[in-house]
């Protein structure tokens, strides 16, 4: 039952539009409709990764203000808590947010897995009669990367784009290193360590172990959200230089009126 409903929500339309597309692209290239799949699935699921990726923002302009109450209620965990939530509904903040976005996207990356694993062998019991099975699939990506075999230069690309995006995504570390402060600053010091640098060397032996077709899929993912990350940020900072200079001109008017 559970099966049944998996594979019709969300493996045969994922499949059968990777099957129109390698249809549409110029000389049915399947790495072409590989990386177009992967950008209309970011597309899709892109108003729950904008929320998760705005709210990290957030979250990160907000560490001074947390970090005074965390120094102001230090004895009091639940005062702290309760402080703490208090902000972040003062700034639109749901730190679950970014839970959401798994909950959402691992059905698809494992819908989609299931289908580059296989390269060209598709499964014709799950593709729709409208949906017509090109005659030939060019399986050389651009004529150079065989999609059904691992490829060490794709799987660089997608653990060095991952560590790209990780960088944008994670803040940098404090001074002090692991170690410093409280058990939980240093437990999540360590976290961002590893998903900076481990994730991306996990990401390069995953890109070797499956189909060239997953690694070119993971690089193009991670693309797409590194463009996200830099417009989110540059917007961020945009705002926060705005705010600054509101702040600044109504400091200037409140002193005006005090000198008359």
């Amino acid at each position: 039952m559970i099966i049944s409903f998996y594979n019709t929500v969300f493996y045969e339309p994922l499949l059968n539009g990777l099957i129109f597309l390698i249809d549409i692209m110029p000389a049915h290239d399947i790495g072409l409709a590989v990386i177009l799949l992967t950008i209309i699935v970011r597309f899709i699921i892109f108003p729950f990764q904008h929320r998760a990726v705005v709210t990290q923002r957030k979250m990160r302009d907000l560490e001074p203000d947390l970090k005074k109450i965390k120094e102001k209620h230090k004895k009091d965990n639940q005062e702290q808590a309760k402080k703490t939530m208090e902000l972040y509904k003062q700034h639109g903040i749901n730190p679950f947010s970014g839970f959401l976005v798994i909950l959402v996207q691992l059905p698809v990356f494992i819908a989609l897995y299931k289908i580059f694993m296989a390269g060209a062998n598709f499964d014709q019991s799950h593709i729709y009669s409208f949906i017509a099975l090109p005659e030939t699939v060019k399986i050389n990506f651009l004529g150079l990367v065989d999609m059904a075999q691992k490829s060490y230069v794709l799987a660089f690309l997608a653990g060095a784009t991952q560590f790209f995006q990780m960088k944008l995504a994670i803040p940098p570390i404090k001074k002090g290193g692991i170690g410093k402060g409280t058990f939980s600053e240093s437990l999540a010091k360590s976290m961002s360590l590893q998903a900076k640098y481990v994730m991306p060397i996990f990401i390069f032996f995953i890109g070797l172990s499956f189909s060239s077709a997953i690694a070119l899929y993971w690089t193009t993912m991670n693309i797409f959200a590194i463009l996200h990350e830099v417009i989110v940020a540059k917007k961020a900072k945009k705002n926060y230089e705005q705010s600054i200079g509101n702040n600044q001109t109504a400091d200037r008017g409140d002193i005006g009126q005090n000198e008359r």
